[in-house]
């Protein structure tokens, strides 16, 4: 496939996809904006347009909570997620519309792309929930359950929660109600991640409280200066096991669009 057909395959549906997003959110005005109307550069950072009409400039999420933060997460994690979209094992149309003609190392371009980015966090917002509430979400994040062989958060994501390479994913700095949407979604089956799905297993063993605590006091916590993820997880001494998480190799990165 020639340079310039190749660029017609994997743009156009971009192109398609984000004017139905615009147009869906009541947001046709910011097409007459300079950033929409400029030359089209033909670098990842503007394709990821089709990225940020959602997630937020340079990725550091919407404001309305409910589309996370891309910026600063690793890489190989943004990529699984973008494969389990197009391959159905998380369900969203808009995101499932725009990379189901991708290929997977376009795919590994668009999420080391956006792992690059470091912008700056916000402020977490002041939580009104309750300091039992607070203080259960927390021994579950920091301690987890031995008696339900539910293991620490930090365990996996970092004891600074900002992530660990080379996949997983920051804890810090998302609203409560994703976090929230994200761990009931496992728990009900309706996210899915590579076989073994170590996430689908803690899940299962979380109640609904026990959601609802973990994500409040996660939502409350600040960022750390140093947002980057961890190089290696947590050595806990503890009697809980931690599940084997799935993973696919990653493909050879095309460098086509910088």
């Amino acid at each position: 496939m020639s340079f310039l057909s190749l660029r017609s395959f994997v743009f156009q549906p971009l192109v398609t996809t984000v004017f139905r997003t615009v147009s869906a959110l009541g947001l046709s005005a910011a097409l007459a904006s300079p950033a929409w109307s400029a030359p089209f550069e033909d670098t990842i950072a503007q394709r990821t347009q089709a990225c940020t009409a959602c997630h937020g400039a340079q990725g550091r999420a919407a404001p309305d909570g409910y589309y996370p933060r891309l910026a600063g997460k690793p890489a190989a994690y943004l990529y699984n997620q973008l494969l389990h979209f197009r391959e159905g094992r998380r369900h969203y149309g808009l995101m499932t519309q725009m990379v189901e003609p991708l290929t997977d190392a376009y795919l590994l371009e668009i999420a080391q792309y956006f792992a690059d980015l470091k912008v700056p966090y916000p402020p977490p917002q002041a939580s009104t929930a309750s300091a039992a509430l607070l203080e259960q979400g927390r021994q579950l994040v920091m301690n987890g359950d031995p008696a339900r062989q539910v293991p620490a958060c930090v365990q996996c994501h970092g004891m600074a929660m900002t992530g660990v390479l080379p996949q997983v994913p920051g804890l810090l700095g998302l609203p409560r109600d994703y976090v929230n949407a994200q761990l009931g979604a496992w728990k009900a089956g309706k996210r899915r991640a590579h076989a073994p799905d170590c996430m689908a297993h803690v899940a299962e063993n979380l109640s609904l409280d026990d959601i609802n605590a973990a994500s409040t006091w996660l939502a409350a916590q600040a960022v750390p200066f140093n947002s980057a993820p961890a190089l290696s997880a947590a050595n806990l001494r503890t009697n809980v096991a931690v599940p084997a998480c799935g993973h696919v190799s990653l493909p050879q990165p095309t460098g086509a669009f910088k």
